[in-house]
């Protein structure tokens, strides 16, 4: 195991006990009672504790590539497990899918990936949605294009998951879609009323 992680997680046990001790101890003995269910990619450049300037026992996230909500008939139920979780259990109030610029998975998606030596793969990029990007967009207007797509797309299949619609329709949820802008630091947040993403500093 690296050293520097090492040292790293020894740097990270001082600090908190220096200045968080009683806040930590209070949340291993309670419990957690995160607000908000996180769906983000697992690029190592996506921190979402960072990009939302959150603490320990705020966020309950789920990473993987590009982002994907797995359908509630999908035979692979680890995703589907944390959303039940978060919402049926741990009643979050809300749940953002979090995609951003210049995914891999989501240009793998455009790309059409197909490859024997990485079967796994190959099988989960088929779960990323880009939809029908306009033909005249090119370069990283499509891609950017198609990171939005497959936000929005994953953000509606959360719907299939029985507890999620049930709290969306009793009004005990509300669902997100965000696009985290890895060059600008930008986060652009999905307008329903607008039918467009919006620039988060905008909204606060």
């Amino acid at each position: 195991m690296g050293r520097d992680l090492l040292e790293g997680s020894e740097k990270y046990r001082r600090r908190a006990f220096a200045g968080s001790r009683r806040f930590l101890a209070e949340l291993a003995n309670e419990g957690q009672s995160p607000s908000t269910l996180f769906v983000g990619c697992c690029d190592s450049r996506v921190v979402p504790e960072l990009l939302t300037s959150s603490h320990p026992g705020d966020l309950f996230v789920v990473r993987n590539v590009a982002n994907v909500v797995p359908s509630l008939n999908h035979a692979d139920a680890s995703v589907g497990a944390a959303i039940e979780y978060a919402v049926g259990h741990l009643r979050v109030a809300h749940a953002v899918v979090c995609g951003h610029t210049r995914c891999g998975g989501v240009q793998a998606a455009l790309d059409g990936l197909q490859d024997s030596h990485l079967p796994s793969l190959t099988e989960w990029i088929s779960l990323v949605r880009v939809g029908a990007v306009p033909p005249h967009l090119v370069g990283d207007a499509r891609w950017d294009a198609a990171v939005e797509a497959n936000v929005l797309a994953q953000r509606e299949a959360l719907l299939t998951y029985p507890c999620v619609s049930d709290a969306v329709a009793a009004g005990q949820l509300q669902l997100h879609a965000w696009v985290y802008d890895l060059q600008r630091l930008d986060l652009r947040v999905f307008d329903d009323e607008e039918d467009a993403f919006r620039l988060a500093r905008d909204l606060v």
